[in-house]
């Protein structure tokens, strides 16, 4: 049973990925409302009777990212009953379809809340935290190596600083603030704009208004994509001191250099999205990389915690 869990772990992570990766397509291509009502669409389970070709691609990308999330949330739930099965972490197990459960829930809000910057986020945060519970669980079910002590802090401090900026990055989306900057390596021409925290940081509003109503001013939109880009420096100084820590070890010398093509491609993307104006693919891949760089990041917290499981 062990070997199947893992095969089912597995593809569970590949789905979870998919799932985080098409719901920042459809957030980027302005489906976050293609279907304006919750399950179905437009009271249907699947979209129709709707003439405008647009709104329809719109309703079908909407569609399908429900549907893959609903597919995901049916093997977490596989997942968890044979962790119970197995008597393999099965409290852990449990709490990922608990979290599945809120998720679907903050998915229903964003819709019924028509895109509150709040929920928006809190729907990001909890894809990235359930494919990072869901690959510790993966990881803990293979044998381990003694824990590897000395990258404890670094790793702890590296996974922190990456959190926090996918956090600022899912505020930068939701508030439509990608290109409130929309030159390098300065903005709006000057090394520090003008900028509005009060409004660009005010948690309970709604999207693109101030907390009293009125429309959000555009020196709050560049206070949030100022604040993104310069905590990405802070990032890349973490992870770096992180990934040369980890190249010391031979048995994590593969994270390290899997840390450091990470986040050379997420650092470039990150330029590559402001200089030609935020292209979709590459606002994407944007998302995919931030993925990809928390996992590795779990990994290395999972050897320096844990110990180095044997993928056999």
């Amino acid at each position: 049973m062990i070997r199947f869990l893992r095969v089912l772990v597995a593809a569970t992570l590949g789905l979870t990925f998919i799932v985080i990766v098409v719901g920042a397509y459809v957030r980027l291509s302005d489906a976050g409302l293609g279907c304006p009502d919750w399950p179905g669409c437009y009271g249907h389970p699947v979209p129709r009777d709707i003439a405008d070709a647009d709104a329809l691609a719109k309703a079908w990308k909407e569609m399908g990212h429900r549907y893959l999330a609903g597919a995901l949330g049916l093997l977490l739930l596989l997942v968890a009953v044979l962790a119970w099965r197995a008597r393999r972490a099965p409290w852990l197990a449990s709490a990922i379809v608990l979290l599945v459960a809120f998720q679907a829930t903050l998915g229903m809000w964003t819709v019924t809340m028509l895109l509150k910057p709040a929920i928006v986020t809190a729907h990001l945060i909890g894809g990235m935290t359930i494919l990072s519970l869901l690959l510790w669980y993966f990881l803990s079910l293979f044998p381990v190596a003694d824990a590897r002590s000395a990258l404890r802090a670094v790793a702890a401090a590296a996974l922190s600083v990456v959190a926090a900026q996918i956090v600022l990055g899912g505020w930068v989306s939701a508030n439509y603030a990608a290109l409130a900057c929309p030159d390098l390596p300065g903005c709006r021409g000057v090394a520090v704009p003008q900028m509005d925290f009060a409004n660009a940081f005010h948690v309970l509003r709604e999207l693109g208004r101030t907390d009293d109503g009125d429309l959000l001013p555009l020196d709050a939109l560049v206070a949030i994509h100022w604040s993104h880009r310069m905590f990405a420096l802070v990032v890349v100084a973490v992870v770096i001191a992180a990934a040369l820590k980890a190249l010391r070890e031979p048995s994590t010398k593969t994270v390290g250099i899997a840390l450091l093509v990470l986040l050379a491609a997420q650092f470039s993307l990150g330029i590559a999205n402001v200089a030609l104006s935020l292209p979709l693919p590459l606002a994407a891949a944007h998302n995919a990389g931030a993925a990809l760089l928390l996992a590795a990041l779990v990994v290395l917290n999972f050897c320096a915690f844990k110990g180095l499981p044997s993928l056999r």
